[in-house]
């Protein structure tokens, strides 16, 4: 039997910047187990997840994977283009974390009383990789709202944060600072990838980064833990 399996999120599920954790994931299963459907839109908050969720109840399916909150989190911090994300994600109000709590249950909330599928939210992946920096400690901060919110409403809670810092902490990788992503910088991301020919991971080495490609989006060892909580928290659990 085929389990449908929807993946919500922002540009880390949309998969344009970031290598494919839906590609890693089906690599798991044989050839028709698994059936997986994007809902991915960059640079989405948890209030645009919530606005868009009709397309998703349409058809609802067996599993439903939540990993949204990233773009949230680093709305909190220090140079944050605020006013610029806010008209392009026509926010109505400025993110902040007790309007992300709001959204996120709402979502969850919605996906229980309209649909019978399995639901579970993901912890977020670390921004950065200087633990103890300010970029580290927001996405910790905001994946404890996740627990809380998965805790509350009695569906999934994968840890896929928790799993990145062990990552990361046994990588002890350099002190490269948090840096905000630009417009410029993710063109310039593209740029290399699709005309330069290089690999996302090639992009994050000669970056020195671990996980991502610009502290933000995944590369492939970022995306192989995505892939990994997912599998062995509920679909192992769930088979």
């Amino acid at each position: 039997m085929t389990t449908r399996i929807a993946c919500l999120g922002d540009s880390l599920t949309r998969a344009q910047f970031s290598v494919d954790y839906l590609d890693l994931l089906a690599r798991r299963h044989p050839p028709g187990d698994v059936q997986l459907a994007r809902f991915g839109a960059n640079g989405d908050f948890a209030y645009n997840l919530l606005q868009r969720l009709d397309t998703v109840l349409t058809n609802p399916p067996d599993v439903i994977t939540v990993l949204i909150g990233t773009n949230d989190a680093r709305a909190s911090l220090p140079g944050y283009p605020l006013q610029q994300a806010m008209k392009r994600k026509q926010l109505p109000d400025p993110p902040s974390a007790g309007w992300f709590q709001q959204c996120l249950q709402a979502v969850v909330a919605r996906l229980r009383a309209e649909t019978d599928a399995t639901i579970a939210l993901l912890s977020l992946p670390v921004l950065g990789q200087q633990l103890d920096g300010a970029a580290a400690q927001a996405s910790q901060a905001y994946s404890r709202m996740i627990a809380e919110i998965a805790a509350t409403n009695k569906v999934a809670y994968l840890p896929l944060h928790e799993r990145q810092i062990e990552e990361l902490r046994q990588a002890d990788p350099p002190p490269i600072p948090y840096r905000e992503v630009s417009p410029a910088a993710v063109v310039g991301v593209l740029v290399q990838h699709a005309v330069l020919r290089r690999s996302l991971d090639t992009i994050s080495r000669r970056r020195g980064l671990v996980l991502t490609t610009d502290h933000i989006h995944q590369n492939s060892r970022g995306a192989t833990l995505v892939a990994e909580v997912i599998e062995a928290g509920l679909l192992t659990r769930s088979a």
